[in-house]
């Protein structure tokens, strides 16, 4: 996140409203931390005015960054105050004011509050750290998290227990905050953020880790979105948990028109072809039987290609029955499962 450097900062110092603007925190949170863990400015205009220098912004940032990554606010307080001020500052250890509990309003077994603003619930300290950069629109600090998210836990686990829940708590917030009459629209620019950082996260870790480290063989599983569908993150998930599968990947990408996608179905001999529809506009049925019905391959011996209807958008628009050559996906693990089938089915393709 560019922010000005140290010798930019007024010589006056920051005002609580300043900084805040310069982190992406609320001055409730800056305030909060200071009544909670005795994190504030170093001295005070007039003995009332509170005024942050560049070493309190310094800590301010370091605090940012801590929490960031899911070290508890108190730890993280103490650890910024000590790293920026030494232990022998005028807020050493031993003036420190005692830190309060973590737990909110000390209710005891209370979960800690996430820091971020944003309705999490119980969610692994990843993804609290993910929410937190986010809001304060810290893009290098999301892409770290993203990056170590995925090479640690891997696309599947990353996606569902520290994307998924951050990018669901930012619609839950935006909704709320727009229901509420407040200003809604500040979580537009967090959900755009995150989701191009997850996008961006995933694409690399199947372009220059899961490909490398097991190579794909077999005929490739193509992927797109229907006409009008911008919504390509899923597809991006499952392309990510596919190259760990060992399985190769021809993704088209969003708003694919239709002649295009029929003649790529008719080109490329694919194992199974992926169409998602986030919503009933875009879930479009008679496209997708066109797609079951495409055949590839020399005369005599045209095959047809298996069809798998992914997004919530298929569920608007269809009934239960199952139209011939279609097979609707429920989940991501739903997904791979069938794929893997069709490999094990289909060796030779």
């Amino acid at each position: 996140m560019a922010t000005p450097q140290r010798d930019e900062l007024p010589v006056a110092g920051l005002t609580t409203g300043q900084l805040a603007r310069l982190l992406g925190v609320s001055p409730t949170t800056l305030r909060s931390w200071d009544r909670r863990y005795g994190f504030g400015p170093a001295s005070r205009a007039d003995g009332r005015h509170r005024r942050w220098s560049p070493d309190d912004v310094a800590m301010a940032r370091e605090m940012c960054r801590l929490t960031a990554t899911g070290t508890p606010p108190g730890e993280a307080a103490r650890t910024a105050r000590l790293r920026a001020r030494g232990p022998d500052g005028p807020d050493g250890p031993d003036e420190w004011p005692p830190v309060l509990s973590d737990r909110a309003d000390g209710a005891e077994g209370t979960a800690p509050r996430a820091g971020s603003g944003l309705p999490l619930g119980r969610v692994r300290s990843e993804c609290r750290g993910l929410a937190r950069a986010a809001v304060r629109l810290d893009a290098e600090e999301v892409r770290e998290l993203l990056r170590r998210a995925v090479a640690h836990h891997g696309p599947a686990v990353a996606w569902e227990e520290v994307m998924s829940p951050a990018l669901q708590a930012v619609g839950r917030k935006w909704q709320s905050s727009g229901e509420r009459g407040e200003q809604g629209e500040q979580y537009v620019e967090v959900e755009h953020l995150l989701s191009w950082h997850i996008s961006a996260a995933l694409r690399h870790y199947y372009l220059d880790a899961a490909r490398p480290r097991r190579a794909a063989t077999g005929a490739p599983v193509l992927l797109s979105c229907l006409p009008g569908e911008q919504h390509t993150l899923p597809l991006d998930v499952l392309t990510a948990v596919l190259g760990d599968e060992g399985l190769a990947v021809l993704m088209l990408g969003g708003s694919v028109p239709a002649d295009a996608l029929i003649i790529a179905v008719r080109r490329v001999a694919s194992l199974a072809v992926v169409l998602w529809a986030q919503t009933g506009d875009t879930a479009d049925l008679a496209l997708a039987r066109r797609v079951a019905g495409a055949r590839w391959g020399v005369r005599g011996a045209r095959t047809q290609t298996p069809v798998l209807l992914c997004g919530p958008g298929w569920h608007q628009v269809t009934d239960a029955a199952e139209p011939p050559g279609l097979t609707y996906v429920t989940s991501l693990h739903d997904a791979v499962r069938t794929l893997t089938g069709l490999r094990r089915e289909h060796p030779s393709r």
